[in-house]
C-alpha cells in the first residue's frame, strides 16, 4: 500500500513538474514572439520616420544659402481659358503625390550647427494655387498691355520668397490673353526641390498628349553624339588594324585627362582671381540684395535651327551656342557704340569702330545634368503608385568661353562654338565641380561652399542651359499648351539664357538684372537677327555647292 502511495506521489510530482516546464516554455515562446513583434514594429516605425523625414542633399543646402537662394520659374502659355478647379483636381492626383512637393523644410539645431530636412505634411492645394484678379488691367490695346503686364507680374515674383512653412512651390493662373496665348500659368519652385531637367520632366509627367489624353508626352532621342562616338570606336575595333584602334583609344584617354586638368585649373583660377571683362552686361552681384529681376521670352522656329544643324553637321546645342555668340557680339557692339557717344572715347587701336574691345573675356556657366534624368513614364508611375524614384540636384558646371567679336563670315560663330564645346565634352569638368561642391559642403559647411560657388560664378558673365521638350502638342489637365518658358534667378549673374524646345518651335527665355541690361527685348532682337543671318548664309552656301 505504502509503495503504491509513493509511486502515485512521484507520478503527481512528475506531472506537476512537466506542466510547469510546459508553462515556462510557453511563456518563453510568448516573450520571444512579443519581442520580435516589438522589434518589427520599431523597425517599421523607424522606416516610416525615415520616409517621413529626409535630409537635404549638399546641393539643396547650397541653394538655401542667403547669397545663393535660387528659384525656378516656368511660364506656360495655354490655348484656352483656364479652369482653376480642373487644374487643382489634377494637381491632387499628380504633383502633390511627389515627396518633394508634399514636404516642407524643417531646420534643427542652432545657427552654428544646423541641419535641414524634408518633412512630409498635408498639402492644401488651394494654398499653392493663386488666381489673381486682373480684370482691371484689360484695355483697348489688350495684347500689348497684357504682354507688359505678364512680364511685370512674373518679374515681381522674383522679389517675393516662398513660405517655408509649406511645400516650396506655387502655381499662378492668369486669366490674361497675351499675343501668344489665351491664358497663362506660372509655376514657381525653389531650386532645392530638384535640378531644372528633373523639375521639367516632373511637370511634363503631369501632362498628356492633346491627340490622346491617356498618353504621356514623347521626346526626341538624346545622346546621339555619344552613340556615334562609340559606334566609331566599335567599327575601328572590328577592322583589320587593331593597333590603330588602340592608338586612337590611348590618344582619347590622354586628351580626356589633359582637358580635365586644364579645365580644373581654369575653374580654380576663376574662383580665386580670373575675372571676365567688365562689359555692359556683367552685373555687380555684391549690390544685388533681393533685387527685382526681369524675365522675358521670345519664340522662334525650331525648323530654322534644324536647317542649320543638318547643313553644318552639328547638334541643336551647337547651333544655339553659335547664334548666342553672334547675338551677344551684335548687342555688345551697339552698347559700346552708345557708350562711346556718351563718353567720347577714341581708342581705335584697342577697339573696333564702335568702341568694343577687340579682346573680350566673356564666359558662361553651362549647367550639365550628371545623371540620366528620370523618364517621364517613371515619374508618372511614381506619382500614380507612390513608388520610389531617384531625385535631387545632380548638376555640374562647365565654364564656356564665348568668342565675342564681329565676323565677316557669320558661320565662323558656329565653327568656333562647336570647337570649344566639343573639347569641353571630352572633359570631366562638370563632374569635378559637382564632386568638389559636395566635398566642400561636408568638410567646411554650407556657408563656405555657397561663398565659393558665388565667387566662381560672379567672376563669369552669364548662365546658359538648353532643355529638350515634347515633339507633339500636349495639354495641362485639358488645357492645350502653346509654349513653355522656364528660367532661373537667385544666382550671381546679370544674364541667364534658357532654351526650351516644344513641337516645332524654340523659346528663348532671358532673366536679366535691369540695372545692367535695361533693354532685354533688344538682346532678343539681336539673337533673332543673328539666327536669320546665319540661316541665310547656310542657304547661300548650300545653293553655291549645288551650282
Amino acid at each position: 500500500y505504502f509503495k503504491k502511495k509513493k509511486l502515485r506521489g512521484r507520478r503527481k510530482r512528475k506531472r506537476k513538474n512537466k506542466q510547469e516546464e510546459e508553462e515556462e516554455t510557453i511563456k518563453q515562446e510568448t516573450m520571444e514572439i512579443k519581442t520580435r513583434r516589438d522589434h518589427t514594429s520599431e523597425t517599421t516605425v523607424r522606416k516610416e520616420e525615415e520616409e517621413e523625414e529626409q535630409p537635404l542633399s549638399p546641393t539643396a543646402r547650397i541653394f538655401h544659402a542667403p547669397e545663393f537662394n535660387c528659384y525656378v520659374i516656368a511660364v506656360i502659355g495655354l490655348k484656352k481659358k483656364i479652369e482653376p478647379d480642373v487644374i487643382m483636381e489634377g494637381l491632387k492626383q499628380t504633383l502633390i503625390r511627389h515627396p518633394r512637393f508634399s514636404s516642407k523644410l524643417v531646420s534643427h539645431g542652432n545657427k552654428k550647427r544646423q541641419t535641414q530636412s524634408w518633412v512630409r505634411t498635408n498639402v492644401v492645394v488651394s494654398d499653392h494655387v493663386i488666381v489673381p484678379d486682373i480684370k482691371t488691367q484689360k484695355s483697348e490695346n489688350g495684347n500689348v498691355n497684357a504682354d507688359a503686364f505678364l512680364e511685370s507680374y512674373v518679374s515681381n515674383l522674383t522679389t517675393v520668397p516662398l513660405d517655408l512653412s509649406k511645400p516650396l512651390w506655387q502655381l499662378h493662373l492668369l486669366d490674361l490673353k497675351t499675343s501668344d496665348a489665351e491664358n497663362v500659368g506660372v509655376l514657381k519652385f525653389h531650386h532645392s526641390l530638384g535640378d531644372g531637367m528633373s523639375l521639367m520632366a516632373l511637370v511634363l509627367a503631369c501632362m498628356r498628349k492633346t491627340s490622346n489624353p491617356n498618353e504621356l508626352p514623347s521626346q526626341p532621342n538624346q545622346n546621339r553624339s555619344s552613340r556615334s562616338r562609340s559606334s566609331r570606336l566599335a567599327s575601328a575595333s572590328r577592322g583589320d588594324s587593331r593597333f590603330l584602334w588602340l592608338v586612337m583609344a590611348l590618344w582619347s584617354a590622354i586628351m580626356l585627362v589633359l582637358n580635365t586638368v586644364c579645365d580644373a585649373l581654369e575653374f580654380v583660377a576663376t574662383t580665386m582671381f580670373l575675372k571676365d571683362t567688365e562689359t555692359p552686361i556683367k552685373g555687380d552681384f555684391r549690390s544685388r540684395k533681393s533685387k527685382r529681376m526681369c524675365l522675358v521670352h521670345r519664340t522662334v522656329s525650331l525648323e530654322d535651327i534644324k536647317l542649320i544643324k543638318h547643313t553644318m553637321k552639328m547638334t541643336v546645342n551647337d547651333v544655339v551656342l553659335g547664334v548666342t555668340q553672334a547675338g551677344l557680339s551684335q548687342y555688345l557692339d551697339k552698347r559700346y557704340g552708345e557708350k562711346k557717344k556718351i563718353v567720347g572715347e577714341d581708342q581705335e587701336s584697342k577697339s573696333n569702330s564702335n568702341g568694343m574691345p577687340k579682346i573680350i573675356r566673356l564666359r558662361s556657366a553651362l549647367l550639365v545634368n550628371l545623371r540620366p534624368t528620370n523618364g517621364i513614364q517613371d515619374l508618372a508611375d511614381m506619382m500614380a503608385k507612390k513608388s520610389n524614384c531617384r531625385w535631387g540636384n545632380w548638376i555640374g558646371y562647365i565654364v564656356f568661353p564665348f568668342s565675342i567679336g564681329l565676323r565677316d563670315d557669320p558661320l565662323e560663330h558656329l565653327r568656333r562654338a562647336k570647337t570649344i564645346i566639343d573639347r569641353k565634352k571630352n572633359s570631366f569638368e562638370a563632374a569635378l565641380t559637382f564632386i568638389a561642391g559636395k566635398f566642400i559642403v561636408k568638410s567646411f559647411g554650407v556657408e563656405v561652399a555657397a561663398k565659393i560657388v558665388t565667387r566662381a560664378l560672379s567672376n563669369t558673365t552669364m548662365s546658359f542651359s538648353n532643355l529638350i521638350g515634347p515633339i507633339e502638342e500636349i495639354s495641362f489637365f485639358g488645357h492645350p499648351i502653346t509654349y513653355m518658358a522656364p528660367s532661373v534667378y537667385g544666382h550671381p549673374h546679370a544674364l541667364t539664357i534658357h532654351f526650351q524646345s516644344y513641337m516645332n518651335q524654340m523659346t528663348i527665355s532671358l532673366t536679366v538684372d535691369p540695372t545692367a541690361i535695361s533693354d532685354p527685348h533688344r538682346l532678343l532682337d539681336d539673337w533673332e537677327k543673328s539666327l536669320q543671318i546665319i540661316k541665310d548664309a547656310v542657304q547661300e552656301r548650300g545653293s553655291a555647292s549645288l551650282d
